[in-house]
């Protein structure tokens, strides 16, 4: 789902929250790119789509939409004729990061235009010379997002075209969540604040998406206290919403910029177990902080990271909760990946679901944070 709301109408739901900042100078509303399935592509089409499509990852791409095909359809397609390519080197090959260039890849090619009813030589004719080998530069800001949430994640159809310029002009430097869970357990409310620095002039603006798991919850109310909020959009079918936020002036390069921003979320029927927060950059540092009502306290709380989201948690360690019923954990030096707080309930109020924002729920600048 696609339309836009005022603020006092958006949209989301509670257990988790994904927020992905993004710096994009031509909003455009976020989407979900549906596949289309058509006939095979013909010559004569192959040539009409020359003035935007004549490339290989164009028509690579324009072919798997018109087939209908997934990735992973295509990667088991393949090997069931002998061929092993893994769905991480044929989304390189579409999105121009890498081409086919080894004897397997150039076969893999050829059966591809099969698998596609392209006619043939109608990729393998479209490859350009073989790149140079040895040191390669780092991942883009698109590369470096795909590499912590995967193909077709929330975060990427809720963007849409949007995703691959994601981040662009601007990194976190800091950020810090903080969640607060109410009387039944479930979320109420999620703020960040977050220090962002320019890696080019002119960046004057930030997006964010929050994607939650639970769609009987809503944000009831959107306040951002740095910054000007000049869009929000729910988009109901993703569970996700998009804040746009403008800094108030164009930076210059390097120069620093604060955006805070928190959103109340109506009660819903899951009680919330978990935070996350992913990021595919290094941040100087990362503060979670999870606040609970004196009447739904966790019986252990415990914070755990993730090399990229759906990956089993690791160095899972126990955590305090305060006298004053909350636990927080700082990072420095935070790595690329998803960072979590969990909590159980034990007999008492809690269910199964887990509350963030980014990874769970928030994504900002490279970094995301999620709660379910």
């Amino acid at each position: 789902m696609s339309s836009r709301t005022d603020t006092d109408e958006t949209r989301a739901a509670e257990a988790r929250v994904t927020d992905t900042c993004l710096t994009d100078p031509r909003p455009t509303e976020a989407h979900v790119t549906a596949a289309r399935t058509g006939e095979a592509i013909t010559t004569s089409a192959l040539h009409a789509a020359a003035t935007g499509a004549d490339t290989f990852p164009g028509v690579l791409r324009e072919a798997l939409n018109r087939r209908g095909l997934s990735l992973e359809r295509v990667s088991e397609r393949l090997r069931v004729r002998g061929i092993t390519i893994s769905q991480a080197t044929l989304s390189s090959w579409q999105r121009g990061r890498s081409q086919p260039e080894r004897a397997r890849s150039l076969r893999a090619v050829d059966v591809l235009e099969e698998i596609l009813e392209l006619p043939a030589g109608a990729l393998r004719s479209l490859l350009g010379p073989r790149r140079p080998r040895g040191r390669t530069t780092p991942p883009d800001a698109e590369g470096a997002a795909l590499q912590i949430l995967g193909e077709d994640s929330v975060v990427e159809k809720a963007l849409g075209a949007r995703f691959r310029h994601f981040n662009q002009e601007t990194s976190s430097l800091m950020v810090h969540d903080i969640v607060r869970v109410g009387e039944t357990g479930t979320l109420s409310g999620i703020s960040t604040t977050n220090v962002l620095r320019a890696s080019r002039a002119g960046a004057d603006r930030a997006i964010f998406v929050l994607s939650f798991d639970d769609e009987a919850a809503e944000p009831v109310d959107i306040r951002v206290t740095c910054g000007r909020l000049v869009e929000a959009t729910y988009l109901k079918g993703l569970k996700s919403l998009v804040l746009e936020i403008h800094f108030g002036r164009e930076l210059a390069k390097l120069d620093t910029t604060v955006v805070s921003y928190a959103v109340d979320v109506s009660p819903s029927d899951t009680p919330a177990t978990h935070y996350e927060r992913w990021s595919r950059t290094n941040l100087h540092e990362y503060l979670q902080q999870v606040f609970f009502h004196p009447a739904a306290l966790p019986t252990d709380c415990h914070r755990y990271v993730r090399e990229k989201v759906g990956d089993p948690p690791r160095g899972r360690r126990r955590i305090p909760l305060s006298d004053a019923h909350n636990v927080h954990v700082l990072t420095s030096r935070c790595k690329p990946g998803v960072h979590g707080v969990a909590w159980d309930y034990g007999s008492g109020t809690g269910g199964t679901e887990t509350a963030g924002t980014e990874a769970a729920g928030t994504e900002t600048d490279g970094t995301g944070d999620r709660p379910g």
